[in-house]
């Protein structure tokens, strides 16, 4: 079976492992997540880059810097992971879905003022695929509203608009290292980066149990104690150093992945071509991350024929999110502003090909050879 995606394994990561073994210091303030820390910071130019446990908890972590609270309204694309909306749910807020731009399945920035409210504490801008949103017209309405905005870069290490790395627009950004991503800490992982320095002491109390032992550990105070509302959101220093061996291969990692991304575009382009299928469409002034190469048909039921037949040939394809505000939870705790002309429409014509580091340029080419006798 050629796998939709697998686990970044470059195979460095076992020789920075064993270094983390021999330290034995395995908690969230070893040596090697001060190493990724400093790494990210560097490379996205943010004020503070704190690795986590996950990018669920970066988020998590996110509506507790931002004191998101009951009668509070977040907004946010409703074609989403769960965890984008879930952190500020548990915090008592409202979402508000909006409908996605047909061309990216990113966040329609067009009805975004539309939806602001009194109420609106944060938008929630997350780059579907690696493309970057339309970050120039939603940073200009987050400014007039003065509303933070959070950018969840699960899919967008590398991506970047108008030369600025993704990650770098809102005063909040969270970035994912699960095994489905570019790059992986062995599983799960996350990242929180700020680019306001106001909430640096605050990010660093709630990450440690909502404690100063940040403080503590540089030796400003001579002992800590508990000052806020947090939990443990550090990740293992086993998985930041897997994560460490990566990021020292990250531009090999990427250039691997973007030849096969570009290798799809160019095989599969006669099916573009002839309106067969449609692909995500590249706005101006944009670096993807290649994150992952989804094709859109023409009908629910042309997908789930092409799905059944390109398994019968080992070929594991797949939809993707189930709309948000379609959803029981999505239901209670959010409400869809305007129409859903595309999000719902889209989400079942959406097919994901497969992507990722093992993949080989001949399973590639197969993969193209099979969609295109589907539609012989």
């Amino acid at each position: 079976m050629i796998e939709l995606t697998t686990p970044c394994k470059e195979g460095c990561e076992i020789k920075y492992i064993n270094k983390a073994l021999e330290s034995n210091d395995f908690s969230g303030s070893g040596t090697f997540n001060n190493m990724c820390q400093n790494w990210f910071k560097d490379y996205l130019g943010a004020s503070i880059a704190l690795t986590t446990s996950s990018c669920s908890h970066a988020l998590d972590m996110s509506a507790l810097i931002l004191d998101i609270k009951k009668g509070d309204e977040v907004i946010m694309s409703s074609f989403n992971f769960v965890s984008a909306a879930n952190s500020f749910a548990a915090r008592g807020a409202k979402i508000i879905f909006i409908d996605v731009n047909p061309d990216t399945m990113n966040l329609n920035e067009e009805l975004l003022e539309k939806a602001i409210s009194k109420k609106t504490k944060a938008i929630v801008v997350m780059h579907y695929a690696g493309l970057s949103c339309e970050m120039d017209l939603i940073c200009e309405i987050a400014r007039k509203y003065e509303i933070p905005i959070i950018e969840d870069c699960a899919h967008s290490i590398g991506s970047k608009y108008k030369n600025k790395f993704l990650g770098t627009f809102g005063e909040i950004s969270t970035f994912s290292f699960h095994s489905t991503k570019n790059l992986t800490s062995g599983g799960e992982g996350g990242l929180l980066c700020l680019n306001n320095k106001k909430h640096i002491k605050l990010a660093e109390i709630i990450r440690e149990k909502g404690t100063n032992r940040s403080q503590f550990i540089r030796g400003e105070i001579d002992k800590y104690s508990w000052v806020n509302l947090g939990s443990s959101y550090l990740m293992n220093d086993l998985s930041a150093a897997y994560l460490y061996g990566q990021l020292t291969k990250f531009e090999l990692i990427q250039n691997k992945r973007h030849d096969l991304y570009n290798q799809y575009n160019e095989e599969l382009k006669a099916l573009v071509e002839k309106d067969i299928i449609s692909i995500q469409k590249k706005i101006k002034n944009t670096e993807h991350s290649a994150h992952l190469f989804y094709i859109i048909l023409k009908t629910p039921q042309i997908l789930n024929r092409l799905k059944i037949f390109l398994k019968k040939h080992k070929i594991e394809a797949s939809t993707h999110y189930v709309p948000l505000h379609s959803s029981y939870a999505g239901k209670k705790y959010g409400d869809f502003h305007g129409n859903d002309n595309y999000t719902s429409k889209l989400s079942v014509r959406l097919l994901r090909l497969p992507l990722h580091y093992a993949l080989k340029k001949e399973e590639v080419s197969y993969v193209c050879q099979k969609v295109k006798e589907f539609f012989k």
